[in-house]
C-alpha cells in the first residue's frame, strides 16, 4: 500500500522516531550481530565488547520500536530482529556509502592526472 504524500504529521512522527531509534552506533553493531539470528545479552556483550548494561538499555530501545523482540529460555532472554526492512535499510545506506566513495575517488582520479 502506497504511503500518501505528503506524509500526515503522525506519520512523519513515527519515521523520525524510527531514524532516531537506528542513529545509535551501538545498535547498529547490535543489529548486525543479530543478523544471524538470536542472541542472548551475554553473547552480545562478549562478542561487541560492551558492558551488559549499555547492551540491555540499547536492546529495550530497539524492542520498544519494535525493530527485535525477545523470548524467555529458562533465564536468560533471547533477543532476534522482528523487523527484517532495517537490515535492507542497512543494506541500501551501506550502498549509497560504496556509491559515493566510488564517485569521489574518480573525481580525485581524475584531478591528479
Amino acid at each position: 500500500m502506497a504511503m500518501p504524500h505528503p506524509l500526515p504529521e503522525p506519520v512523519v512522527e513515527l519515521v523520525a522516531e524510527r531514524f532516531r531509534c537506528m542513529g545509535e552506533p551501538m545498535r547498529i553493531r547490535i543489529l548486525e550481530y543479530l543478523r544471524d539470528g538470536e542472541r542472548t545479552v551475554g553473547e552480545i556483550t562478549a562478542a561487541l565488547g560492551a558492558t551488559q548494561q549499555n547492551v540491555s538499555k540499547h536492546l529495550g530501545v530497539l524492542n520498544r520500536a519494535g525493530i527485535v523482540g525477545r523470548r524467555k529460555e529458562g533465564t536468560a532472554a533471547r533477543y532476534a530482529i522482528t523487523d527484517p526492512m532495517v537490515l535492507d535499510l542497512c543494506e541500501r545506506v551501506c550502498a549509497s556509502l560504496r556509491d559515493q566513495v566510488n564517485e569521489l575517488a574518480d573525481l580525485l582520479g581524475e584531478a591528479a592526472r
